[in-house]
């Protein structure tokens, strides 16, 4: 499968940000009417993300730079096994990309935190932060709680921008990632797969019935 290119699914005018000390708040701009086809969803990407130096927007620029660190954060769990699966998707998407500066991050519940990944990619000599929430969907934890807690971890760092992608959305390489999901559980349930990474040793990748245990 091709990696997966998420752009930015807003345009984010300076009006739309609004600042209260030093961290960003934002406010939503108003989405074009939602269309018939997927390909004109109100929610797939137009051109835009969150910038921000220390107190105000910072310089964008088109990729990826040498002098970029990115953050690939997610919640955050209490289960172990969880929080290691993202640092071994962080390690697929370093070795994919070719990204000098790659480093996973959970909102809450486990380390590394935001500002921990932050510190680290400043000290590998990143003077721009690119945090990418691990996220389906746009809600308050990309709204506030992502924003807040990078502005946070960004004070620590006088002169080091950083810019808040969107979250994954209705992205059309989604749809293949779900349906090669589906098949190989699909297979798995028929004896033609091992389980899956995700439900290794658990058991779970099977047929229910009604009325059992």
């Amino acid at each position: 499968m091709d990696s997966l290119s998420i752009p930015c699914q807003f345009t984010l005018k300076r009006s739309s940000i609004r600042e209260i000390g030093t961290n960003p708040k934002w406010v939503l701009p108003n989405f074009v009417k939602l269309q018939r086809s997927w390909k004109n969803s109100r929610y797939l990407p137009t051109k835009g993300c969150l910038a921000a130096g220390n107190g105000g927007l910072g310089q964008q620029t088109n990729g990826v730079g040498d002098k970029d660190g990115v953050i690939i954060v997610d919640h955050g769990s209490r289960r172990k096994e969880s929080n290691l699966m993202l640092n071994e998707f962080v390690t697929m998407f370093r070795d994919k990309t070719g990204y000098l500066i790659v480093e996973p991050a959970h909102m809450e519940l486990a380390e590394p935190s935001i500002t921990n990944a932050f510190s680290s990619c400043v000290q590998q000599g990143a003077n721009r932060v690119i945090v990418s929430p691990f996220f389906l969907f746009p809600g308050r934890h990309w709204h506030q709680d992502i924003p807040s807690l990078t502005a946070e971890a960004a004070k620590e760092h006088p002169g080091v921008s950083y810019v808040i992608t969107a979250p994954l959305g209705l992205h059309g390489l989604l749809v293949d990632v779900v349906n090669d999901r589906i098949k190989h559980c699909l297979k798995h349930v028929a004896g033609d797969e091992a389980e899956c990474a995700v439900c290794a040793g658990t058991g779970k990748c099977r047929v229910y019935q009604l009325g059992e245990a």
